[in-house]
């Protein structure tokens, strides 16, 4: 997309995704929530930006804790571990703060992303990212919820594993500090634009840790402290 709109075009970006979504829900697809990028400092700053991006999610592209994910439906994935945010109210405010959020919230769960990339090598640029629906290719919840209030969010813990071994590690305050201040990002950016977050909508609030490549069948488990694990389970399909 870089090539067409330029690498840093972000308005264009969003635009092109806005456009992608439309076709989608003409088509039957059902929006359930968004997705939040780049929340990483170390992420923002390879990619020379200043701040996150987000992506929408549909019905289609949610998985259940344990439920069998077909690798054919991706192209390159990868995973990583996040909070997910269940909202309970509509989030309509342009200058959202975290007390907004959190009174918002009726329930947090664990989450594994599945991101992934119509860029050849994940040779991205910020409006690579952003046309390409955030780099979102689906997602996995547990099924266990758990209140804001219950849970010191930045201090969240993180541990990620493949075959028993752990593949990446983090923790809450690796997403911007606070889950809740991603999402707060979010809640601004999309009232702001005119599309706000929805009572009922999901919000998977960005990378607790490092992000984790899937060459082949096999089974990731994200363990977050105080909300449970969940697990992905990647089977063979056809392409």
């Amino acid at each position: 997309m870089r090539d067409l709109i330029g690498a840093e075009d972000i308005d264009t970006a969003y635009a092109v995704q806005e456009a992608v979504t439309a076709a989608l829900t003409a088509d039957g697809e059902r929006i359930t929530g968004h997705k939040i990028g780049l929340t990483s400092a170390v992420v923002q700053h390879q990619l020379g930006v200043s701040q996150p991006d987000f992506g929408t999610l549909t019905a289609s592209m949610a998985y259940a804790d344990g439920e069998p994910v077909p690798l054919g439906r991706f192209l390159q994935p990868r995973v990583e571990a996040e909070v997910a945010f269940v909202l309970g109210r509509d989030l309509d405010i342009e200058r959202c703060t975290v007390a907004d959020v959190l009174r918002a919230t009726e329930f947090l769960l664990p989450a594994v992303e599945i991101v992934d990339s119509r860029i050849a090598d994940w040779d991205i640029t910020i409006s690579d990212t952003v046309a390409d629906n955030g780099s979102s290719g689906a997602f996995v919840l547990g099924t266990t919820p758990v209140k804001p209030d219950e849970v010191v969010l930045p201090d969240i813990g993180m541990v990620l594993e493949h075959r028993g071994d752990v593949v990446s590690t983090g923790a809450g305050a690796a997403c911007l500090g606070s889950p809740v201040t991603a999402v707060a990002w979010l809640a601004g950016e999309l009232a702001r634009r005119g599309r706000p977050v929805r009572a009922g909508h999901i919000v998977l609030s960005g990378a607790l840790g490092p992000v984790v490549p899937v060459p082949g069948p096999g089974v990731y488990r994200a363990r977050l402290e105080a909300l449970g694990s969940v697990r992905a389970v990647f089977e063979e399909a056809d392409a």
